[in-house]
């Protein structure tokens, strides 16, 4: 038997993993408009200033199975009108193709006990398109392909930073985290990395 799959019988290696979710705006499980209109009852734009009901998002997040504690990724380029806090998308009736996220991110690796975990996000060092992602789904007919991060050009010349995040734990509440950072881009650029730990409100 592998030390992983004795970890695997002991419940409590498991209480702390990737229960954060990659989008908890404009889901079903916070909306409580009078018509049912989850899209627009919490948007991408009112998350950051919006208490969730139900669960919440962030980043390369990490929390216990209660989602009690979380653990996200922050990050600024100096140039955004906001914090990068959680993944773009557009909604249902805003991509030509309907829902859809427009950010480069990959999950690399993860153990099932979650001793282990890495992810990569790859963040422009310009100004990320917001308004342009929207107006250009919202232009394009479903006879035409998504308008994508890439296709704005913000990834040229490779100005964007690589951004890993790696878990490991030493026992099942003993977490290390790691954020490395590295510019692609040609020129030196600024980025601050924000780990941010919250309780969730119960």
């Amino acid at each position: 038997m592998t030390t992983e799959q004795q970890r695997l019988k002991e419940p409590a290696w498991r209480q702390w993993g990737p229960y954060v979710s990659d989008r908890q705006w404009g889901t079903v499980r916070e909306d409580y408009s009078a018509n049912g209109d989850a899209w627009n009852y919490t948007t991408h734009d009112m998350a950051r200033s919006y208490t969730y009901r139900w669960g919440e998002d962030g980043i390369a997040g990490i929390s216990d199975d209660k989602q009690q504690l979380c653990l996200a990724l922050a990050l600024w380029n100096g140039k955004d009108p906001i914090l990068k806090e959680r993944y773009f998308g557009l909604t249902n009736h805003e991509g030509n193709h309907g829902e859809d996220v427009k950010e480069l991110y990959y999950y690399l690796d993860n153990t099932p006990t979650h001793t282990y975990q890495r992810m990569l996000y790859k963040y422009p060092q310009t100004a990320y398109p917001y308004a342009w992602l929207l107006s250009e789904n919202q232009r394009r007919s479903r006879m035409e392909p998504e308008f994508e991060l890439l296709d704005t050009g913000i990834f040229d010349e490779d100005r964007y930073f690589d951004v890993f995040v790696d878990y490991a734990k030493a026992s099942p509440q003993d977490i290390l985290m790691t954020v490395t950072v590295h510019n692609r881009g040609p020129e030196a650029a600024t980025l601050h990395v924000l780990p941010t730990l919250w309780f969730r409100n119960t």
